[in-house]
């Protein structure tokens, strides 16, 4: 008797057990959310379409001046005037220093005291050498004392004007490196003249890039100080030999412009473009799913859409070729493919 209650207990506790989990069971099915197969899911769509497939390329570069030079004095001495301040514009031959040239002066007047002598001394030894009362020796070192002094005379005016230091072309005072009083040496630095007038964008251009740019060709460029600004600038130079890392300093004149002006250091950029293809099949990149190896793309047809392989050609920052699987016209799904399964009804948002 014990035996068939314990039985009966556990037929009993089995059961319980079985009907919990079928119910549970129905009410965890009842809470998952299941899809009407009728509701049309919102996508955003584009045609493929035959198109002339280009890559557009910005490179980054730094302005630098057209030219740039430190002034160096070619004679030594106290500066006694300095009539320049940092910043300031200057033209060619404007007066950057001047140095004592009291001693110089002081030199070219004595010698030229000498030089009257050997002259008065010539004059009379050419009467002397005509009645035979001197030897012509005498008239021949005097003249060539004349022409000693007058050389020498010569080499102090060159001294004299090398105290007088100027800009040899127009500019800007980015640097002064002396003040009035100051005493120089020969070929010690005075002050930086840079002229901005013209620049020269520099630009590292890599190795697979450099055929597409030729010296005289036109660019425009951009600027982030300028934003709103067209610049235009010509090659004027590419280099021979490039760096380690295989790029190539391009050099790119600028004129530059007093309403949006320019300074070195600032960056530019260019932007080439560079033709891919011409008319080809091509889709917008957002429509890829899948692999690189495996590519697929939701083609809308009937109101569904129809997951099909692709394979791809060329490619450029915004558009794949299309080589195999759709044709033009398709009508291709770009946005909302996440909700997306093979035959899933959509509407074109």
């Amino acid at each position: 008797m014990k035996r068939i209650l314990v039985v009966l207990a556990l037929v009993a506790t089995l059961g319980l057990t079985a009907w919990t989990l079928v119910n549970n069971k129905k009410e965890v099915e009842e809470k998952v959310y299941k899809p009407n197969a009728d509701q049309k899911v919102g996508v955003r769509t584009a045609v493929a379409e035959l198109r002339n497939l280009s890559q557009e390329t910005e490179f980054l570069g730094s302005f630098l001046p057209n030219r740039e030079i430190e002034i160096r004095p070619q004679a030594g001495g106290q500066i006694i005037a300095l009539p320049i301040e940092e910043g300031q514009a200057v033209g060619s031959g404007r007066l950057i220093a001047k140095l004592d040239d009291d001693q110089l002066k002081y030199q070219i007047e004595a010698a030229q005291v000498t030089l009257e002598g050997y002259q008065n001394d010539l004059k009379r030894y050419e009467n002397l050498v005509k009645g035979d009362a001197t030897p012509a020796v005498n008239l021949e070192r005097t003249q060539l004392s004349i022409r000693s002094t007058q050389a020498q005379i010569k080499q102090l005016q060159k001294q004299i004007a090398n105290t007088t230091i100027t800009t040899p072309f127009s500019g800007i005072i980015t640097e002064k490196m002396v003040e009035k009083g100051s005493v120089v040496s020969v070929g010690s630095p005075i002050a930086k003249v840079t002229d901005i007038s013209t620049l020269k964008l520099v630009v590292q251009i890599p190795e697979k890039a450099i055929n597409q740019f030729h010296v005289g060709q036109t660019l425009p460029i951009e600027t982030e100080v300028y934003p709103d600004a067209h610049f235009s600038g010509r090659i004027s130079m590419i280099a021979a030999q490039g760096d380690a890392a295989h790029n190539y300093p391009v050099e790119i004149t600028v004129s530059n412009s007093s309403k949006n002006l320019l300074r070195a250091g600032m960056y530019g950029s260019i932007a080439n473009t560079n033709n891919v293809k011409s008319q080809t099949l091509a889709i917008p990149r957002q429509a890829i799913i899948g692999s690189a190896k495996e590519p697929q793309v939701y083609v809308v047809e009937n109101g569904k859409a129809i997951l099909k392989s692709v394979e791809i050609g060329a490619t450029t920052n915004d558009y794949y070729e299309i080589t195999k699987g759709l044709k033009a016209g398709d009508q291709i799904v770009t946005s909302g493919q996440i909700n997306l399964q093979n035959g899933t009804l959509v509407v074109a948002q």
